[in-house]
């Protein structure tokens, strides 16, 4: 894999970030230790000092310089672990084992003093105060323990943050790798459906995370966009298929027409005819127009709270006559106070379609039934007949655009009824089944109550 690919992932530049962040932790746990370990010690010395001058003051019996020179002598025969120093005024030891220091009241430290007669090298660390007689008493003890602690911590802080940079680099490195793999495979597949391979999907590793739910989510589109364009292919296919007939009849009654003799009455028939023909063009290209301006979502801007059962029962007086004509019945089982939140016009026309289509595909003495009532949370309608029906194996296609029972389209018809009751109804976010009536087809349309 590319080195310097894999340095400028933003997953990389985020382990550094967060290395950055580790050895800030460390920075700061190192100073917080160092300072009190030290403080620890420090303060542990200078309890065994004061206590060593409170021992050579008893020991002394009375602060004259003699008495504390007699006492400090004694101790530093002792060599109990103290260095000690008695200078009179003027500076001159007077007794001790330490070469003569400035007057310095409290607590000192003598880093690295020079050789001593006892100990090689040390560093001191004592407190000093004014004898009565104007001297100067020192008495400390080797600081050399503090100043390994230091180092130790240090060190200890050196190869801990080394080994924690190391560990997070070498993290951030394999998940780097990690990251770019799954990357890799998401650009393999765009180039391959960019080559022509539309059947491409996204590889998933099956661990659950968010790179599986993105492939799973990207793949879902390519899957929706893979039927798009196959209902593009198709719509273009069904156009074409369902425009000849009729433009080849315009043609064909205009030759005729042309090569005939003149005749008012015969010119006026071909006239009405092609008039026929060309509306029938014009309302499969509406109802297309309309199908993609309901599919594109625009008219959810006009949805208002729509009083569902007055609406039906317009739909049911309207196709009462025609209904009625045709020798069916047409029964209305409506429960009042029905709403539903949506777009009037659109929904007028769904529930026209689906009554004119149990019309239209029933013959003479059929039964239709209008109802609709509350399901629960849900608002059911239905429209049923007791014709033909539609075979369980068309009832998913019947919805696409241009798909008619009739193979050979010699009927009346442009198939586009159900696709557009289907684009209604999903903009109003309903769910419409097609179902078996017994004898006869079932269509139930669900929406949520508003």
């Amino acid at each position: 894999m590319n080195l310097r690919r894999l340095v400028r992932t933003s997953s990389f530049r985020l382990t550094l970030l967060y290395a950055a962040l580790t050895g800030a932790s460390f920075l700061v746990l190192f100073v917080t230790v160092f300072w009190s370990t030290t403080s620890f010690m420090q303060h542990q010395i200078d309890i065994t000092v004061a206590a060593e001058i409170k021992e050579v003051h008893t020991a002394a019996v009375d602060d004259s310089t003699d008495s504390l020179r007699r006492a400090i002598e004694s101790s530093t025969k002792q060599a109990g672990g103290f260095y000690y120093l008695l200078q009179d005024r003027d500076g001159r030891v007077l007794a001790g084992d330490l070469p003569p220091l400035e007057p310095v009241i409290g607590v000192r430290e003598w880093l690295e003093p020079q050789r001593l007669p006892r100990y090689p090298k040390t560093d001191i660390r004592g407190s000093g105060e004014a004898t009565a007689d104007g001297g100067y008493l020192f008495v400390g003890t080797s600081a050399h323990e503090v100043h390994e602690l230091r180092e130790s911590v240090a060190q200890s802080f050196l190869w801990g943050v080394g080994a924690a940079m190391l560990l997070v680099l070498a993290g951030g490195a394999l998940m780097s790798a990690a990251v770019l793999r799954r990357i890799e495979a998401v650009s393999q597949t765009s180039r391959d459906i960019v080559a022509g391979d539309l059947q491409r999907r996204i590889p998933l590793n099956g661990s659950g995370d968010e790179f599986d739910h993105l492939a799973d989510s990207l793949n879902a589109m390519l899957d929706r966009i893979g039927v798009l364009m196959e209902g593009l292919r198709q719509v273009s296919t069904d156009i074409a298929h369902d425009l000849r007939t009729p433009l080849t009849r315009l043609r064909q009654r205009l030759e005729l027409a042309q090569q005939r003799a003149p005749d008012a009455a015969a010119l006026h028939a071909t006239i009405t005819a092609t008039l026929v023909d060309i509306d029938a063009i014009l309302q499969t290209f509406g109802a297309l127009l309309r199908i993609a301006q309901i599919e594109s979502g625009a008219r959810k801007a006009s949805f208002r709270t729509v009083d569902l059962s007055e609406l039906l029962h317009t739909v049911a007086e309207i196709y009462q006559p025609a209904i009625e004509e045709k020798s069916q019945t047409l029964r209305a089982d409506i429960a009042t106070g029905l709403s539903v939140h949506g777009d009037r016009e659109l929904l007028t026309q769904l529930f026209a379609n689906l009554v004119e289509n149990a019309s239209r595909h029933c013959d003479a003495g059929a039964r239709i039934a209008l109802g609709a009532h509350r399901r629960g949370d849900a608002i059911e309608v239905v429209v049923a007949d007791n014709g033909r029906g539609i075979p369980v194996e068309l009832r998913e296609k019947v919805l696409q655009r241009f798909v008619r029972l009739d193979a050979s389209r010699t009927t009346p018809g442009n198939g586009l009824g159900l696709a557009l009751a289907h684009a209604v109804t999903t903009l109003h976010d309903a769910d419409l089944q097609l179902g078996d009536n017994a004898p006869g087809l079932r269509v139930s349309v669900r929406f949520a109550a508003a």
